[in-house]
Formats: C-alpha cells, sequence, structure tokens
C-alpha cells in the first residue's frame, strides 16, 4: 500500500488484507506486552488541521504500539494559523524525515492532494477530510461487524448478506460515505434513513437505498445500525425543526432497539450526543458496539501504519514478530 485516502477506490482484495492484518494486530493486544518492535525507526506525524482527540489519540497508540516515533503537528497555534500553506507544511515534514503522515483536514481532497503533489515522499493516511472521507473509520466499523457476526471465523469473509442502515446526518458525514463505498464492496447491503434536508443531492448515483423513516428502517431488519452525530458545529442552516423533534423522529431509543432483531447491533462513531440520535439505554445496551469500535480502531489503524510502511519492505507475518 503507498496511500491510505479513501473506501471508494479501495479493492475488495485491499480492504480484507487490512482487516485480516488487523486481525493479527487486535491478537498482539491480549498479551501483556502490546508493542511490536516493526516500525523501530519510523517516524509518523499526526498532523490535524481539525480537532478530534479521539481519532489522534487512536492513531498514536497505534503507531507506539509499532515502536514507531510520533511527532504530534496541531494546526492551532502553528505556523498553519500564522498563513502557512499546506505545500509548507509538507516540505517542513519532508526534510524532518516523515515515513508517514497522518492527516486530518477541513478541506476535501486535502489528503489526496498532499500524496499526489510531489511535496513529500511519505506514505499518507486520511483521518477525515472535509465531508468527503473517512476510511480507518469505515474499516474499523466493518471490522466490527465482521467480528460481532463471524467471530472466530471472520479470517477472509466479506459482509455478504448482512443488511446495515445507517442513520443520520448523511450531507455532512464523510463517515458514511466511507462506509457506503466499503460495506457495498464487501457485500453489505446498505440503508440511508435521514430527514430529506440531511440527504445528498448526488445520493442517486450512490450503491444504497434510502427511506426516511427510521421505524421502517427498523422494519427491514438490519444487522447493524449505525447511528451518525449530529453535528451541530455544521449545521448553518435549519436542516430540521428542533434537536427534539429530530430526536422522537431519527433518535435510536430503548423501544426502537428492542424492536430490532434479536442479533442486531447498535453502532456510533463517537462522540455520541446522547439523548439526540441515540439514547443512553442505546448507547450503553448489550447490543451497543461502541466501545468495541475504539479498541478495533487501534488494530485496523496498526494494520494500516504496518501495510503502509513495512508490508513492502519485509516478509516477515505480524504474528511471527510478535512471537
Amino acid at each position: 500500500m503507498r496511500h491510505l485516502l479513501d473506501t471508494r477506490t479501495l479493492a475488495r482484495e485491499d480492504a480484507l488484507r487490512i482487516l485480516d492484518v488487523a486481525e493479527d494486530m487486535r491478537d498482539t493486544q491480549s498479551r501483556e506486552v502490546k508493542k511490536l518492535p516493526t516500525l523501530r525507526g519510523k517516524t509518523v506525524v499526526n498532523l490535524f488541521f481539525e480537532d478530534s482527540t479521539r481519532t489522534r489519540i487512536s492513531f498514536e497508540a497505534a503507531a507506539k504500539r509499532l515502536s514507531a516515533d510520533v511527532i504530534n503537528f496541531s494546526a492551532k497555534g502553528s505556523s498553519v494559523s500564522k498563513g502557512e500553506s499546506l505545500q509548507d507544511t509538507a516540505q517542513t515534514l519532508q526534510a524532518m524525515g516523515a515515513d508517514a503522515v497522518v492527516i486530518r483536514h477541513g478541506a476535501s481532497g486535502a489528503p489526496h492532494t498532499l500524496a499526489t503533489s510531489g511535496w513529500i515522499s511519505a506514505g499518507v493516511l486520511n483521518a477525515g477530510d472535509g465531508t468527503h472521507e473517512h476510511p480507518t473509520q469505515a474499516l474499523l466499523d466493518a471490522f466490527t461487524i465482521r467480528k460481532r457476526f463471524f467471530g472466530d471465523d471472520s479470517r477472509g469473509r466479506d459482509l455478504a448478506g448482512l443488511h446495515v442502515a445507517i442513520v443520520g446526518d448523511i450531507l455532512h458525514s464523510r463517515v458514511a460515505r466511507s462506509n457506503v463505498w466499503l460495506l457495498t464492496t464487501l457485500g453489505a447491503r446498505v440503508t440511508l434513513v435521514a430527514p430529506p434536508t440531511l440527504v445528498p443531492q448526488d445520493v442517486s448515483a450512490w450503491p444504497v437505498s434510502v427511506v426516511y423513516d427510521l421505524d421502517d428502517a427498523i422494519a427491514d431488519a438490519p444487522d447493524a445500525v449505525m447511528m451518525l452525530r449530529i453535528q451541530l458545529e455544521r449545521m448553518n442552516a435549519a436542516y430540521f425543526p428542533t434537536e427534539r423533534e429530530y430526536s422522537r423522529r431519527w433518535g435510536l431509543d430503548a423501544a426502537r432497539v428492542a424492536s430490532l432483531p434479536t442479533a442486531s447491533i447498535v453502532m456510533h462513531p463517537g462522540p455520541m450526543n446522547r439523548g439526540l440520535e441515540i439514547s443512553a439505554d442505546a448507547a450503553d445496551s448489550p447490543r451497543s458496539t461502541v466501545l468495541e469500535q475504539v479498541a478495533n480502531g487501534v488494530s485496523v489503524r496498526m494494520a494500516a501504519l504496518y501495510l503502509l510502511l513495512a508490508g513492502e519492505r519485509t516478509t516477515t507475518h505480524p504474528q511471527e514478530e510478535a512471537r
């Protein structure tokens, strides 16, 4: 793997390879000593132009557990806030000897620009760009679904035959976009559920079905219900009447959870607005995979960094290094 920029162009075999390597990484995380020597001597830079404590910490934990050196670069209070361009920042990182750059940026396409510009020779991992994509979030979601439904038999499996409902602010969600492409590539059926005002105009070109009523979607017996965070910071227009009205019509509460099929799971990328898109009962129920998603995120990001920085340079399998 040279870069990981999106899931739309990620081939099925590459996605399965990342998920299977993440299985190996997950196995190493149950040991007393969780560190592997795989990326010793490599430098990973977390280049965050937007705040995201959870994603940055997850990438930092992943890199450190592979023994990489980690540099955290926050745009706030840095030269970027004083007007430095992405090109200048990239060339500074190149001069520092960065081997991989994990970038989160408010502009859609910024990671692609960084990867293809020639400014930097490092591998680029997209940690979320604008309202475009967030590939490692979709990969950890797919990993979580696969693990819940297939358990120890999950290695090598795709998601054919499973039905996933993605509910909420589709319009502003890079998580939804990345999940749509990845889940359908892996064979799942995807239904989007949202108020008409929060459905993108180009959704007719997506490989999904769209419904506007959450109860109708639940009646279609989804195997997983993925609740998206209502991004109040992006709500600069009246997309729905009130938060209370949204919660009543599109929020996942205890009654809706109870009407799901017995084996269905409840997902959320976090952070959660409890009482808005998801109730405390739903968030804390045994069906909820929220904390599993966080743990699996570290394993998936370890796999992505491993394939980016070590996969082509070594024939040693991560399981062998774990021994």
